[in-house]
């Protein structure tokens, strides 16, 4: 089964240029060009989502699977999963893609019981293992499945069911013993029921309580193995549950403040999960990088007119540039990267229609890449410019906190009246749409 080729129509993928009308060949993703010092593929640090490329099927909300894929077909537990990572890694290789990304149920099929669920694992554990020394393909981060089951409709750690909490955090170890074993970079904490649906049987201070001491059990069994990976929270305004506890990027941060968890956790922020908050992509980034834990993104995006994840490709390349200029404001995403939570929509069943959503995707961002990299100055010097008042005077005293209120009165009865200043949004967006033309045309 391991030398069976489950994308034999399509080669390894090459960069050909702007010009190319090849649908499946890089226009903008060159991952040796040199952009500010580093690579593209240093800068972007691709990963590819394991549940989406390899599980997704094609169902939604309102339909079952349409994709037929091969390394499915077996009935048999351990085949299949061996099976779909064979087909994982040739994916991963000829995409180009230097990482990926998994959850436990991702990789093997959960069984009724933990210790069954920990053998299988165990089991899977030992071929990835081979397959990344076999490959140089790394692992961007691993996590657990706390959602899918109905034993955890509840939630997981804010489960009120104490017997359910400790079947989560016997899951979780395990997988920081995967994720040490497997030499992944970064763990991700997504809380997909971690919230409420009826506030009349919720004690929502005693669940935070509990979700706080199951992430800092996390922290005291990590370091106590000796594994070193960035510790993420993945925020999500809603779905499945009405109000979840990781709502955005600023309920996480006030969060993990009131906890005391900032030294130990950083956000993976994701697009589409930036619409469901009603937030746009670069402003989630901005709120985590501000607060200097940023740690790594999800990249997709989702459909403004629609209430739930789409998890669609992002294509849109005013908007990876946007997410760029924030990535390289602030130096990169250290041990994170761009890692594809994106799948396919349901009537896109061609096998190459997989290469071409990431090829479009990882086009995105290194146009993206591209435009912020040009536009980098130009944005400091606007910013710069519009809050000069506070690099002297008044507002120099403002930002040091020697002023109060007596000084801004005699200041502000000392002016008179403040002089109106533009705040030029249109100039400056069109300035930007000139960015990107310039970008397309090579300038």
């Amino acid at each position: 089964m391991s030398n069976e080729q489950y994308f034999p129509s399509v080669s390894e993928i090459k960069y050909e240029g702007p010009d190319s009308k090849n649908p499946l060949a890089f226009k903008w993703y060159d991952p040796d060009k040199k952009v500010g010092g580093k690579t593209m593929k240093e800068h972007l640090r691709f990963g590819i989502a394991y549940w989406h490329t390899l599980c997704g099927a094609g169902q939604d909300i309102f339909g079952s699977p349409t994709f037929d894929r091969a390394w499915n077909s077996s009935s048999d537990v351990k085949a299949s999963a061996e099976a779909k990572m064979h087909a994982a890694f040739e994916f991963f290789q000829k995409i180009g893609a230097e990482y990926y990304c998994f959850h436990d149920a991702d990789v093997i099929a959960e069984a009724d019981t933990l210790a069954e669920s920990n053998e299988r694992i165990d089991f899977i554990a030992d071929l990835l293992e081979k397959k990344q020394q076999e490959t140089g393909i790394k692992l961007l981060w691993n996590t657990s499945n706390l959602f899918s089951h109905p034993r955890f409709m509840h939630g997981a750690a804010t489960n009120p069911d104490a017997d359910v909490v400790a079947f989560a955090g016997g899951k979780v170890k395990k997988m920081l013993e995967v994720g040490k074993k497997l030499g992944a970079e970064n763990y991700v904490f997504w809380g997909g029921r971690e919230g409420y649906d009826s506030l009349m049987n919720t004690d929502m201070k005693r669940e935070l309580d509990h979700l706080a001491a199951f992430l800092s059990m996390a922290v005291d069994y990590a370091k106590s193995i000796d594994f070193g990976a960035q510790f993420l929270i993945e925020p999500k305004a809603m779905e499945p549950t009405k109000h979840q506890y990781d709502h955005d990027a600023a309920t996480c941060l006030s969060f993990l403040r009131e906890y005391n968890l900032t030294d130990h956790f950083k956000l993976n922020i994701e697009a589409n999960h930036a619409t469901l908050a009603g937030h746009s992509f670069d402003h989630e980034l901005i709120v985590a990088s501000n607060a200097g834990l940023l740690g790594s993104v999800d990249a997709n995006r989702g459909d403004v007119l629609l209430g739930w994840d789409t998890d669609q490709f992002a294509v849109d390349f005013y908007e990876t540039s946007r997410a760029m200029l924030v990535i390289l404001k602030q130096g990169g995403l250290g041990s994170g990267g761009l890692n594809f939570d994106a799948k396919l929509r349901r009537t896109s069943t061609d096998i190459e229609d997989l290469f071409i959503g990431h090829i479009g995707s990882m086009d995105a961002f290194a146009f993206g890449l591209l435009a912020a990299d040009k536009y980098m100055t130009r944005y400091d010097e606007i910013l710069s410019k519009r809050y000069q008042s506070f690099d002297s005077g008044i507002g120099k005293d403002i930002e040091s906190g020697s002023a109060d209120l007596a000084a801004l009165e005699a200041h502000a009865t000392k002016i008179g009246k403040p002089e109106t200043i533009s705040g030029k949004q249109e100039f400056l967006e069109n300035e930007f749409n000139d960015v990107i033309v310039d970008v397309i045309r090579g300038k």
